[in-house]
């Protein structure tokens, strides 16, 4: 019924559990259907990272008319919420049209040109790279839904696209965000002689001119743009939508144009690809102006002509203006170019010693070498560690001088140095865990030498430029390596990259009810009926009050871009100023500008982008560090914390609430199963709960293969060697590397070239050169006939899905660091977490419980004894909540707070009076908060109430009012909150209450219903119905649970994971989506320390307070 596909996923033959099977023996090469989605497509991305795939051009028949035209005026849907279709769907609607060339010319920038391009190429279409925008001189009453006054700037090659990108980026900078100023005069400088101008359509400035104040109005405007661009640059639009005023404008038009002595062009001024599209250009023009359709319709233009024509139907139109068509051919021939040719390369960076770029990087590698393996061995060692890593080290550093990738290597090494001498924790992770290099300059902290990892799955000579590393940076303090780096390299040369915001299914549902005249409090109202990962079809099938017209039209936005954001960590450096390959506008964080693309944009037209990614979990360890230092008396480095069998214990147990990547539904479900007792158990861990090896049920396998109850098998011997520390399961992309070597005799960069070309759909005879190339190999080993190609066919369906070794083991370090941490000072790594917000998969609430249930005392924030964020007491022993955590209040002001209090003149506050006269910042809404917090109990000896009724009086204070004046600050005698009611407290003032649990008070009931304990299920016996309660924590639907909902809930002595299939949510939908606690009857499941409850009915539970859940897709 609707379209619910998400863009970007390619289509494997073979799903995951297909091909485990097939490792196994157990199924034949029919397998199973297809239709498993690609998650990295042989990239260098983490298997759970979405990336754009490439451009696929399908079938088409061009026209066989054979007029020669080029479309100069076209916006896609990267105009946001102006134009309708997708870059990808205008080319290939040009194609089948027969278009000599088409421009993309997007409103104010350059959003959509990569895309553009990628399909312009497949399809065969010469591109022109332009935009539209609205000088600021000539901005005048709009005459339809987007403002008047524009012009189109269509680049003259590759002088023009570098000359307009700088003036489109001088004036998106010029303005704010979303509100570019583009002075005429400067623009004109800024584009002398290597831009067309056109005079725009519908919203044109000459158009807008005539249509308002008549000809002479017209004349006038195009005049002062000949003046300012030239007579030769400055062309007239004329368009025909088949409205009838059109023939009447373009007449008037041409008379003009001849006036003043300048060309006539035709264009159709094109927001949508096809006729068809007609209806969603309207919808989007609605939305963006605010406005329903039916209160838009008086702006909406009367006909659907805005879509890309042939040059025979343009012809036709436009016959009473003799070359109008043939000028638009003309133009493409100087103006088109592909933007390949815009690629820049890195910055050069600035080496000591007169030493060039290769020169220094041998100089740090040898150094870092020298300290992680010791001295180059003088010779005579040949199979050592030592003697393997300087060879590896060696072997790399000669590829790196090749491929000239000498400066990305310095580039993050400095970036890294940087860290490191400002005492900001960080670690690079990727495929860069794969190179003895960046283990020796300390980029990285696995040894890849001694784990065996593959350096061509890093870098090869097959690649497409540099390799990928990303550095995962503490998040507190990632801002401060982003200066760093424009300071280092200038902001002319660096920039962040953009992340494009589309349209999800509840954004989606909400901007179609908008555009068909929904209330906004219907709006809201049906966006919150969508199924959380469910989609539109679920929402549909589940039963809504969601009106059919606005699923359908909802389907059609979805995956539309809605507007720009920031990327999360992406920087990309140029070595000439990046706003003439890429505008650059504002973002919305105050001084931040950001490129107008993101990521795979910047991948695809050949930036080199460094990701410095915000890791939470960097910063809670550090915190930990620091609080272990001052409060427990001990340094701990990470790098050398011992391996220890208690920790893995912990581990076994599932007991990672917070621990890094061990902590989801999923990965506490599977710990107790895999009895991780070595590091490498927690490298497949960690890889093995991913998207792919779930979807296909590979992880059950592998479990018990781990545990005797299934033998190992390979299809074939030579596959022992790549398959055999996974049991013969496939997780890593290294894996189908080394399958090649041992069974074709492939070299490690054929076998990073065939893995890259498996995992693309656009290699085609690469791949079938490579793939005869493994059938010789593997002839030359004795390995033909069906056996050869099942092992063809399952490297193929696991290039698909592969999860890169070298990541793993990078978050592995992190797992294993915060475990031991958790395990020996579960206060420090409690407080460290809460400081460390928001991250990870539990709220705050739930990390105080589990602390609690490991023995550690948490204590509410206190106006004499806490600090900003929490800290420690008692020796280390105990939590004391922050200030911050209070209400409303924040880190600036908790820290104004303990700044004044801890002043030599200032001290110890006396009263709330006095507070307040010394932090001004204070209002009634704060004061309150912090009352309900109890934050005054212990320093001002004031009970809650007393409190609550204190802070209206004290409020009144002012550090101009005398002291003492104040009235009505004594409270009269107020019974104190019972320890239902400061429970409720709590989790109001602060979200996490310490000493009880909304269960707590309801106990008595919940056992005469006869519910069960979270502690209690792990005793009580098996495959029998029974009842459990909680506050729910977590609801979640992910893709490959084929419509199951999981539900976490939380009660006083621990978590419940309740499953929910589809039928059981059908019939409960409504408590068990909504309510904040739930009573669930179902069946215990309880086998090698997992539990379950299998839900059958689902009632809502009346609690006196709770938190919010946290739900994921």
């Amino acid at each position: 019924m609707f379209d619910t596909g998400v863009v970007g996923f390619t289509n494997p033959e073979w799903t995951w559990s297909e091909l485990e099977a097939r490792l196994s023996g157990r199924l034949g090469p029919d397998g199973r259907p297809a239709g498993s989605p690609s998650w990295n497509a042989g990239g260098d991305a983490p298997a759970w990272s979405r990336r754009r795939q490439p451009f696929s051009a399908p079938d088409h028949r061009p026209v066989t008319e054979g007029v020669p035209y080029a479309e100069l005026h076209c916006r896609s849907n990267f105009s946001f919420l102006e134009g309708a279709s997708h870059p990808e769907a205008l080319v290939v609607e040009a194609a089948r049209l027969g278009l000599e060339a088409l421009a993309i010319t997007d409103r104010d920038g350059f959003y959509g040109v990569v895309r553009f391009a990628e399909a312009a190429r497949e399809m065969g279409i010469a591109t022109m790279f332009g935009a539209e925008i609205a000088p600021t001189q000539t901005a005048r009453p709009s005459q339809g839904l987007r403002p008047g006054g524009r012009l189109v700037l269509l680049a003259d090659g590759t002088p023009g696209y570098a000359r307009l990108s700088r003036a489109l980026s001088l004036g998106q900078l010029a303005g704010s965000k979303g509100a570019p100023v583009f002075e005429l005069e400067g623009v004109a400088e800024t584009v002398a002689g290597s831009c067309w101008v056109l005079t725009g359509g519908r919203s044109g400035l000459v158009p807008g001119a005539l249509m308002a104040d008549g000809p002479a109005a017209a004349r006038t405007e195009l005049e002062r743009l000949v003046s300012a661009f030239g007579r030769d640059r400055v062309l007239v639009e004329i368009w025909d939508h088949g409205d009838p005023v059109d023939h009447h404008r373009n007449d008037a038009l041409v008379e003009i144009a001849h006036r003043v002595g300048v060309e006539c062009v035709a264009t159709n001024d094109v927001d949508h690809a096809t006729p068809a599209d007609a209806d969603l250009a309207a919808v989007a023009a609605a939305v963006g102006s605010r406005r329903s359709l039916d209160s838009a319709d008086p702006w909406l233009p009367g006909g659907i002509g805005a879509h890309l024509r042939s040059g025979a139907e343009q012809a036709r139109r436009f016959a009473r203006y003799p070359g109008v068509i043939d000028r638009t051919v003309e133009i493409a021939r100087t103006a088109t170019f592909d933007l390949s040719l815009v690629a820049p390369a890195l910055p050069p960076f600035p080496c000591p010693d007169g030493l060039d770029e290769m020169g220094f990087l041998r100089r740090l590698t040898a150094e870092g070498g020298h300290r992680r393996y010791g001295a180059r061995p003088s010779g005579g060692e040949d199979l050592s560690l030592r003697a393997r890593a300087w060879s590896t080290i060696d072997r790399e550093l000669a590829l790196i001088e090749q491929l000239g990738f000498a400066g990305y290597f310095l580039v993050v090494w400095d970036i890294v140095d940087f860290c490191r001498r400002n005492d900001i924790y960080c670690q690079g992770r990727g495929s860069a865990a794969n190179s003895a290099v960046c283990y020796a300059l300390g980029i990285t902290a696995a040894d890849a030498v001694s784990l065996g990892l593959l350096f061509e799955r890093f870098l090869s000579p097959h690649r497409d430029g540099p390799p990928d590393i990303d550095v995962d940076i503490e998040s507190g303090r990632r801002e401060e390596v982003i200066q760093y780096v424009y300071e280092r390299h200038g902001r002319h040369h660096a920039a962040q990259v953009a992340n494009v915001i589309t349209y999800r299914t509840r954004s989606a549902v909400r901007d179609a009810a908008k555009a068909l005249g929904a209330e906004p409090g219907q709006q809201d109202a049906w966006s919150r009926e969508v199924e959380r990962g469910g989609g539109l079809t679920a929402t549909a099938e589940a039963g809504t009050s969601i009106p059919t017209e606005v699923l359908e039209l909802a389907a059609r936005l979805r995956g539309a871009p809605r507007h720009l954001g920031v990327h999360s960590g992406g920087m990309v450096m140029c070595d000439r100023p990046v706003i003439e390959v890429c505008p650059v506008e504002w973002a919305r964080a105050e001084g931040r500008s950001v490129l107008q693309w993101d990521k795979d944009d910047c991948a695809a037209a050949g930036l080199v982008k460094f990701d410095l990614l915000g890791l939470g979990m960097l910063s809670a360890l550090h915190l930990a560090v620091d609080l272990i230092a001052e409060h427990r008396g001990y340094e701990v480095d990470l790098a050398t914390i011992p391996q220890e069998d208690e920790v893995y214990a912990m581990l076994c147990r599932a007991d990672t609430v917070g621990v890094f990547q061990v902590e989801s539904r999923a990965q506490m479900a599977t710990l107790p199963r895999l009895k991780p007792r070595r590091f490498y158990d927690l490298v497949v861990e960690v890889a093995l709960i991913r998207p792919g090896p779930i979807q296909g049920g590979s992880v059950h396998p592998y479990i018990r293969r781990r545990n005797g109850l299934e033998p190992v098998t390979y299809l074939h011997p030579l596959l022992e060697n790549s398959l055999a520390k996974t049991l013969g399961v496939p997780l890593f992309q290294e894996q189908l590397m080394q399958m090649a070597i041992d069974v074709a005799g492939f070299t490690a960069a054929e076998s990073d070239e065939l893995r890259q070309a498996m995992g693309s759909k656009r290699s085609t005879a690469r791949m079938e050169r490579l793939r005869e190339r493994l059938y010789s190999g593997m002839a030359e080993r004795g390995i033909s006939g069906e056996v050869a190609d099942e092992i063809y066919m399952k490297m193929r369906a696991f290039a698909n899905y592969g999860f890169p070794e070298s990541h793993s083991v990078s978050f592995a370090y992190l797992v294993y660091a915060s475990s031991w941490i958790k395990h020996h000072e579960p206060a420090a790594f409690c407080a460290a977490l809460i400081n460390a917000q928001p991250m990870g998969f539990w709220s705050p609430h739930t990390l105080v419980r589990d602390a609690r249930r490991h023995g550690v005392e948490v204590r509410t924030p206190d106006l004499h004894a806490s600090l900003a964020g929490a800290t420690l007491e008692e020796n280390g022993s105990v939590v004391r909540l922050g200030l911050s955590s209070v209400r409303g209040l924040g880190s600036s002001l908790a820290e104004s707070i303990v700044v004044e209090r801890e002043r030599e003149r200032g001290g110890a506050f006396i009263s709330m009076e006095d507070l307040v006269r010394r932090v001004p910042d204070l209002d009634l809404a704060h004061l309150e908060a912090m009352a309900t917090a109890g934050v005054f109990g212990e320093a001002l000896g004031l009970e809650r109430r007393e409190a609550i009724w204190t802070a209206g009086a004290a409020s009144r204070s002012r550090p101009g009012t005398l002291p003492g004046i104040v009235t009505g600050d004594r409270s009269p005698r107020l019974p104190g909150m019972t320890p239902v009611e400061e429970s409720i407290a709590d989790l109001w003032a602060t979200g996490v209450s310490p000493d009880g649990h909304p269960t707590v008070f309801v106990r008595t009931e919940l056992e005469r219903l006869g519910v069960v304990t979270a502690e209690g299920l792990r005793t009580h016996e098996p495959d029998r119905t029974v009842v459990v309660a909680g506050v729910v924590t977590h609801r979640q639907r992910p893709m490959t649970a084929k419509g199951t909902m999981f539900i976490n809930l939380e009660d006083e002595t621990g978590l419940v994971n309740v499953v929910v299939s589809v039928g059981c949510w059908k019939r409960y939908r409504s408590a068990a989506r909504s309510a904040a606690a739930l009573v669930v009857r179902g069946r215990l499941e309880r086998a090698e320390g997992v539990v379950n409850i299998v839900a059958e009915r689902i009632d809502p539970l009346p609690v006196v307070a709770g938190s919010r859940s946290r739900d994921f897709r």
